[in-house]
Order: C-alpha cells, then structure tokens, then sequence
C-alpha cells in the first residue's frame, strides 16, 4: 500500500525541509503508482500464470520503490518494464529463454496452462477467443513486443530500450508477430479480406 504524502514535489524532484523517505514516496506515487496497470499487463505477458505475474509484479514495484532516487523521471513503463524483465530473468534461469529467446528457440512450448485464473474468465469477456488463441500461440519473444508495441502503444525505440534489443530485432520480431496473427485469423470473423 502506498502511503500519500502530504507535500509537493517540484520538476527537479527535491522538496527542502522535508526527510528522503518523503521524497521517495512521492516520487513512487508520481512516476510509478499510475503506471501500476501497465506493470500488471507486462507482467503478465512475461509470465506463465497469474500468480507468477503477480508474484513478477510485486517484485518490480519493491525494486522500483529501491531504485526511484536513482530513476531521472523519463520514460516511467520502459524503466518499468526493464525491471520487470530483468526481475524475471533473474528469478529463473528459464525466464531467460522464455521472455528474450532469439530465432533458434521460438519454436519451443509453452508450459500449460492453470486450470482457471480470474484475471482470464474477464480477459475472455472482452478479447474475442479466436484473437486470444492467436496471440497465445506465439512465441514468447513475439508476444512481449506485440505487448509493448501494439497494446501499451511504445514506440519501437522505447520497447527496444526496455527489452535491451536493437530496434531493428524490435521491428522483425513485431512483423512476424504480425503475420502469424493474420495468418490465425484468415477465414474467420476477424478476417477484413474474407469481408
């Protein structure tokens, strides 16, 4: 829980007279706090179950509390986002091929899936299934720029920024996300060119 401070911080980030640990909470709440469902959804994409993403998320906003005196207030999802990636490369040996994998490894599944989770009973509500199916079935790498690029609108420079690639990887993969998803919806409802 975050706890409101009283007092108000100028553009430079300093406030006289009052202690670090208030500069600290406010600055929490001005950068990160409104960012916190973005967080939620790329942890999500980086993860393969709720509570892992929850568990991800958490994780980054302790870190990013620790980190904010150092964070210089640009750019709050993609300085978000990379502590996330980093958060969960580190958790896992295996979060490294499964979030950053190059071209050699997308071919590999994925872990099944939890029996029910909450989060995907109302996802399913409002994402259209044959659209959801698609994005699942792409790989790891694809589906965290599409994330980033299409959902959370970053431009390609700041989700390669965040993800630590070239912009260049950044736009390959995203155009072959893109195909794949095209190819899943052919012929269906989703399909603009079946009319």
């Amino acid at each position: 829980m975050v706890v409101a401070c009283p007092c108000r911080i100028d553009d430079a980030g300093t406030m006289p007279g009052v202690t670090d640990e208030d500069v600290r909470r406010a600055r929490f709440e001005r950068y990160v706090v409104p960012e916190i469902a973005f967080l939620a959804r790329v942890s999500r994409s980086m993860s393969r179950s709720g509570a892992e993403a929850e568990d991800l998320a958490q994780d980054t906003l302790l870190k990013a509390f620790r980190a904010i005196d150092r964070f210089d207030g640009r750019y709050p999802r993609a300085w978000l986002a990379r502590i996330a990636r980093n958060t969960a490369i580190n958790r896992d040996q295996r979060n490294r091929e499964y979030l950053l994998t190059d071209d050699s490894l997308f071919d590999l599944e994925e872990a099944d899936a939890p029996e029910f989770e909450p989060e995907t009973a109302v996802i399913d509500q409002v994402v259209d299934s044959v659209l959801r199916d698609a994005l699942d079935e792409l790989p790891p790498a694809f589906r965290v720029v599409v994330q980033l690029v299409d959902v959370e609108a970053m431009s390609y420079q700041e989700a390669a920024s965040t993800l630590e690639i070239p912009v260049g990887t950044v736009m390959s993969r995203l155009h072959r996300a893109r195909k794949r998803l095209r190819n899943a919806i052919a012929g269906t409802h989703l399909d603009k060119e079946r009319g």
